[in-house]
């Protein structure tokens, strides 16, 4: 008896496994993805492309997606370039704001006798790159797209002080009546360690000023060792829960691979002491920063740097960013209409316009020089323009192909063909 229970033993765990592999093998019936797509279709099991689709936009199509759109492009009327020379150049403008009927802009401003010749041969005249010896200068508008030229607002001042060597992309704040620019202030030519710069301040009664600077850093580089040691660039401040929300960017992982990110600093008053983001950077990726109230929260135009460029983000809670749409044509250094920028809204409405730059207006070692633009979107929940939702973008061939290959790539291919 005892010789067969060991068989016994065996025939039953192979009856056993052989019952439990039938129940794995019962496959549980999944009906195919439906043609017609209701509110019931989240719920039903699908890839995990189909589940982004449902679960990280505010619509399965970009046509109703709220936080999707086109970028349309106007050249503007009113600024001379002196032939594009090289010599005048308008960069990086602020936001656009309407006041005394009409629309304002500033911008970095250089006027010099040479094109930018690089951080070797620049001196007190001569500039290192298209923002250094820069200016803060403005223009009023009647209507968006014909504007006039005001004048300086924001000179350099005399050294040592903060921006004496250049005072380059500002943007601008309305705060309890008063006016605030804040700004990059550079202390030495831009390139010569790198792009170096803290983020000054100035104040006035009124848009047209005058513009009294605080000659203080507001808004400190960081401690060594952190993301932000050399630099504070593109200071962008909104109003929210009775604070200034301040973002900023900074380029770091040198050397190697640049990583440029965005940060956040948050102060009770114009002037400071703003108090950085603990979990900063509150955004990955992108180089100049755009961002408007949207909702209960904020949206952010992301451009140009790392993995999540050309996308637009959102935070509910105005730091915790997700992608909320994936775009083309972006500009470059929007700098929008936000009409609810400082009034601390629950409800942010949008855009629909605003202001950019081009800086290839010239040939490098030329006449390099950068433009402002004015772009059109419908990133506004006002407006809805079937036009600006469109998701295909047709280029002439000549635009794909004067994306050519370099000479090095075409010895690779050359070779690699042999």
């Amino acid at each position: 008896m005892k010789t067969i229970l060991p068989y016994i033993a065996t025939v039953l765990l192979i009856v056993i496994a052989s019952c439990s592999n039938e129940k794995n093998t019962e496959k549980k019936e999944i009906k195919p993805f439906p043609y017609t797509v209701t509110e019931e279709t989240a719920n039903i099991e699908m890839s995990a492309a189909m589940k982004r689709s449902f679960n990280n936009y505010s619509a399965i199509h970009p046509a109703d997606n709220e936080l999707y759109t086109k970028f349309k492009y106007t050249k503007l009327k009113g600024f001379d370039y002196n032939n594009h020379d090289g010599t005048v150049s308008r960069r990086d403008p602020s936001k656009v704001i309407f006041e005394n009927g009409k629309y304002y802009v500033w911008y970095t401003y250089r006027n010099t006798p040479t094109i930018p010749m690089g951080p070797k041969k620049c001196n007190d005249t001569i500039p290192s790159t298209d923002w250094d010896l820069a200016e803060i200068w403005y223009a009023t508008s009647k209507d968006g797209l014909t504007w006039e030229e005001q004048g300086v607002a924001v000179p350099r001042p005399p050294k040592p002080n903060v921006g004496w060597r250049a005072v380059a992309t500002t943007d601008i704040l309305k705060w309890k009546g008063k006016y605030y620019l804040y700004y990059q202030g550079f202390m030495e030519a831009s390139g010569k360690k790198g792009d170096y710069c803290p983020v000054a301040v100035s104040y006035a009664d009124s848009p047209d000023g005058p513009w009294t600077p605080t000659n203080e850093i507001v808004i400190p580089t960081g401690p060594k060792g952190a993301w932000d040691q050399y630099a504070i660039h593109d200071p962008y401040p909104i109003v929210h829960d009775g604070k200034i929300y301040l973002y900023y960017k900074s380029a770091f992982n040198r050397p190697g691979n640049v990583w440029v990110a965005g940060g956040l600093a948050i102060a009770d008053n114009p002037l400071g002491p703003f108090t950085k983001y603990e979990l900063n950077p509150v955004l990955n990726s992108g180089h100049e920063l755009t961002l408007f109230p949207f909702k209960e929260g904020v949206a952010a135009i992301v451009a140009k740097d790392g993995n999540e460029h050309f996308t637009i983000q959102y935070a509910k809670d105005w730091v915790n960013f997700e992608i909320a749409s994936i775009l083309s044509l972006v500009p470059a250094a929007s700098a929008p209409y936000v009409p609810d920028a400082f009034t601390d809204t629950k409800d942010g409405q949008g855009i629909s316009w605003g202001l950019c730059h081009f800086i290839n207006a010239g040939k490098p070692k030329v006449n390099p020089h950068s433009i402002l633009a004015r772009f059109d979107c419908d990133l506004s929940r006002t407006i809805d323009d079937h036009e600006m939702k469109e998701t295909r973008t047709h280029y002439d061939m000549d635009h794909y192909f004067k994306q050519g290959l370099s000479k090095k790539q075409k010895e690779r291919i050359f070779n690699t063909s042999k």
